[in-house]
């Protein structure tokens, strides 16, 4: 799914209005009567609903909302309209002459001094004062109004996108004169500033609503910013041949475990083994060696000279994938005993965890890692790359350009796992939940990655069906684990359910 800027959406209004054809207030009515049917599919008609509308198109929806609501037979419905201006656009004029027909609904036109009502908390507000159209921050008594709102205990619904926030860089923007959503329901795509940690206390549960917008598909909505769902994901996963065996499945080589860290090189071998890989060969210390054999008996072990950490580099010519970093440490010889594997893999690679850690202190480094590798930093590995930033936009921005001038498949982890590609493109993840924020996940997530990658899958497509599985599996674990007892082996017991539900061929027991 395209992830739209905001004018690339008022564009696709345009063109949608040109080319159905319909009106603008056609299809404003169009998007009013959806959110409605989202509002009345949550609350009762006896619910108080007490809508704030403003002058502008958004304002214009939250007048033909009350109406629909009114229509349905809601009776609590009280209207705020400010229109200090006195100038509103046609469609908002159109609607407030329809909404007046309906003496049950209160009706207040602010123009000039606003007496705020009490909102309690069996209260639903429907924020509609702006729209996507706001290019700077909300102030004055606009911002005292949000603010009041901020402060109630009502709950609030915002049509298409809170009031205040930005549709993509709030960078310059007053965090503190944005609406505090509790549910968003936005039209045609998400925008980006929702898939934003730091935007989730403005837009609460957020829900794409289709309105029937055409799309061009053209430059004018060409999109760097891309979410993965589970129809594109599936098209990358390829069905075995029925004459498969480990050697056609790929070997994968995997760095992981110092002493003492033997669960991380645990947890991303048996990940690895799970995401189908045919071979996979494990290079950690001796001290790991019982712990590993026992835990998973299907992997070869390689044992580093050292027996506590990985100290020497090895030949991977006949390795088809190498996966390098979890919990191997940033000892002076793991550091130099790293850049020199690096430097002479031949194969796909996928960075990680202390990997990481060493790049960061060596960042100059990053020009001698192979071109089309993939590193999968949490926020802080991130931070150690690119520096600390002032937001996730800054973040994002920053980690793109990375991967460009290196030419790197960058993974931010997190909520909306992201994956930046060389080529500037932006996939953010559709799975995944607050109960994998555990110790191991991202062990894990390598592994995955590792396995796809030893059976030659592209870096790209390794990188998206990876983050998607992963994701996945930890969702289908939280179904029945819930959040706050999910721990990284759930992710990998639930590894096979998640490629069974994104497969699109069926497995055949023969009879």
């Amino acid at each position: 799914m395209k992830i739209l800027t905001a004018a690339q959406l008022h564009l696709l209004d345009a063109y949608t209005i040109e080319h159905e054809p319909i009106t603008s207030l056609e299809l404003m009515e169009r998007a009013a009567k959806s959110f409605a049917a989202e509002v009345m599919a949550h609350w009762p008609a006896q619910t108080p609903f007490r809508v704030f509308a403003g002058s502008g198109n958004n304002g214009g929806d939250a007048l033909a909302v009350a109406r629909i609501l009114a229509e349905a037979g809601y009776s609590d419905i009280s209207v705020f309209l400010f229109n200090i201006g006195q100038k509103m656009s046609d469609d908002c004029k159109a609607n407030l002459q329809r909404l007046q027909k309906y003496a049950e609904v209160r009706l207040e036109e602010i123009t000039t001094h606003f007496a705020p009502p009490a909102l309690a908390d069996d209260d639903v507000v429907i924020d509609g004062l702006f729209g996507t159209g706001i290019s700077r921050p909300l102030n004055g008594g606009f911002a005292s109004v949000v603010k009041y709102i901020n402060a109630s205990p009502a709950t609030v619904v915002s049509i298409d996108v809170p009031s205040g926030l930005m549709c993509e860089d709030n960078t310059y923007n007053v965090m503190n004169h944005i609406i505090r959503a509790t549910y968003t329901f936005t039209f045609h795509s998400p925008k980006l500033a929702f898939l934003f940690p730091e935007n989730e206390i403005y837009c609460g549960n957020w829900k794409v609503l289709d309105i029937g917008l055409i799309d061009p598909n053209d430059d004018t909505t060409t999109s760097v910013y891309q979410l993965s769902e589970k129809a594109e994901i599936s098209a990358l996963l390829r069905p075995r041949s029925r004459f498969a065996h480990k050697g056609t499945m790929g070997h994968a080589a995997l760095i992981a475990g110092k002493k003492g860290m033997a669960g991380a090189a645990i947890l991303a071998a048996r990940a690895c083994m799970r995401a189908g890989v045919g071979k996979l060969t494990l290079r950690t210390p001796e001290a790991n060696l019982p712990m590993v054999q026992v835990a998973i008996p299907e992997v070869i072990v390689d044992t580093d000279p050292s027996p506590v950490a990985f100290s020497r580099s090895f030949v991977t010519n006949d390795f088809d994938a190498l996966g390098i970093g979890p919990g191997i440490g940033t000892e002076p010889d793991t550091i130099q005993a790293f850049i020199e594997q690096v430097n002479q893999a031949k194969c796909p690679a996928v960075i990680d965890a202390d990997a990481l850690n060493i790049l960061a202190s060596h960042r100059g480094w990053l020009m001698q890692i192979p071109r089309g590798s993939i590193l999968t930093p949490h926020k802080k590995e991130l931070f150690g790359l690119i520096s600390s930033t002032r937001n996730s936009y800054e973040e994002l921005e920053r980690t793109r350009e990375l991967a460009i001038r290196h030419h790197l498949y960058m993974i931010i982890k997190g909520a909306f796992t992201a994956v930046c590609t060389p080529e500037g493109m932006v996939y953010f993840n559709s799975t995944g939940n607050p109960g994998m924020a555990t110790a191991g996940s991202g062990d894990v997530l390598t592994g995955i990655i590792l396995a796809l990658l030893a059976q030659a899958y592209p870096q790209g497509d390794a990188a998206r069906l990876g983050v998607y599985l992963h994701g996945l599996a930890g969702d289908i674990a939280a179904e029945q684990l819930g959040y706050e007892s999910l721990i990284a082996s759930d992710i990998i017991n639930s590894l096979g359910a998640a490629f069974k539900r994104i497969s699109k061929k069926q497995i055949m027991i023969p009879t």
